[in-house]
């Protein structure tokens, strides 16, 4: 980064110190008042009141809560006019709290357990950061606060819903990781997270009393067959280096225990890291099952539903990412992923449209173990606070730098 740049980033990082109180207050009452899906009413109604009296342009669709605030730079133009987009997440997990915490959830059946909380404090503190300096830039930022994250698609309900039009130029998010060291940010190239679809099959026999099975044609034994022989497909069928991960969470079958069902019922997820492999899975486990079920004299109908794309990070955005924060926090301070992880984004759907990155922000305590912290989606998760100004800033400078670079070709 040039030293103009290196100077930013001391400006960013004091002014994201100082807005630390009103930042952790707002994650903090979200925290408090989680929302599920693709509606957050309440979460929005704070996120509009913190951005209020701001020189912003504001979009809302009528798919979800989500909004599309609109900033434009009012500095002297020096090259192309470039637009940027920054995207935090919304929305809960329909899980228990039992964390102790003093602004633990209220809300039965809802917590904040993967951090969007954050996210959503963060990237107000970014929006207000780059307010305070729209003098100082050209061009456009867009802010996505995306309700509907976990498994709603929220982030495809926006796009269709028009509001992120024109597309911007380049996209960045940021997740947090609370079994991961603090202040660390963390990326790669290629594949991040990877797709996640839906399994559910369904094996038909016949019922019957327990103590007659001859009589009868048991669906049980048949599910438990395909589950075994899934893992082997796995194995057998996907190439190490281009893999699959199909579990199997659940299994229904029977009323009681002297009853043989006609239906035995499983569901599951599948999980891979390019299109060849999701096509692959798909067909493999319909031929798999239904082969299966046959060889018994039985039936199984497989349905799978299409869950979130694979979440592509640009090779050019990562190596943005990777300077912007070394020269913010030091050499330290970033680290490059050997592999990605099985999890899955709906931020995918917006990297699929445009050149850009998620980067992961650790954020167990300081002098913790972070090994030992409960990890995301944990009903015990809790994390640094302080590990938000970080955030806050570096949003701000990928903003700012895209804004006057652009990335690398």
């Amino acid at each position: 980064m040039t030293v103009h740049t290196n100077i930013a980033a001391e400006a960013l990082l004091g002014a994201a110190d100082a807005l630390m109180p009103d930042i952790v207050a707002l994650r903090r009452a979200i925290h408090a008042d989680p929302e599920l899906g693709l509606h957050n009413p309440r979460t929005t109604r704070r996120i509009l009141d913190a951005l209020a009296g701001l020189p912003l342009e504001i979009r809302q669709g009528p798919s979800t809560t989500g909004i599309i605030a609109i900033l434009e730079g009012t500095g002297p133009a020096n090259g192309p006019k470039r637009s940027v987009l920054l995207r935090g997440d919304m929305d809960a997990l329909p899980l228990e709290e039992d964390t102790g915490l003093d602004f633990a959830s209220e809300t039965q059946g809802a917590m904040h357990a993967c951090g969007h909380d954050t996210h959503v404090a963060m990237l107000v503190g970014a929006v207000k950061l780059l307010a305070a300096r729209r003098e100082s830039f050209s061009g456009t930022v867009m802010f996505m606060f995306q309700p509907g994250e976990e498994g709603h698609h929220g982030a495809r309900f926006m796009l269709d819903d028009g509001l992120i039009h024109p597309l911007p130029d380049a996209a960045f998010a940021f997740h947090i990781m609370p079994n991961a060291p603090w202040g660390l940010f963390a990326g790669r190239a290629g594949p991040l997270l990877a797709s996640s679809d839906k399994l559910h099959i369904r094996v038909t026999g016949k019922g019957g009393h327990a103590s007659m099975p001859h009589d009868a044609l048991d669906p049980v034994p048949v599910a438990c067959e395909i589950v075994s022989a899934i893992q082997a497909m796995v194995t057998r069928k996907f190439s190490v280096f281009d893999p699959a991960v199909i579990t199997i969470g659940r299994i229904d079958g029977g009323t009681t225990d002297n009853i043989i069902p006609e239906h035995a019922e499983m569901w599951g997820t599948i999980r891979t890291l390019s299109p060849r492999s999701r096509a692959l899975a798909s067909a493999e486990l319909s031929r798999l099952a239904e082969g299966i079920a046959a060889a018994h004299g039985a039936t199984a109908e497989v349905t799978i539903t299409q869950g979130f794309p694979v979440t592509v990070c640009d090779a050019r955005a990562v190596d943005f990412g990777k300077s912007t924060v070394e020269a913010m926090f030091g050499a330290d301070g970033w680290r490059t992923m050997e592999s990605p992880i099985m999890g899955a984004e709906d931020f995918a759907y917006v990297l699929e449209k445009v050149p850009g990155a998620m980067f992961f922000l650790g954020a167990a305590h300081q002098g913790s173990d972070w090994r030992q912290c409960c990890g995301l989606h944990s009903n015990r998760m809790v994390l640094d606070d302080s590990v938000m100004a970080r955030g806050a800033a570096l949003h701000a400078a990928l903003a700012e730098r895209f804004l006057a670079e652009g990335l690398s070709v």
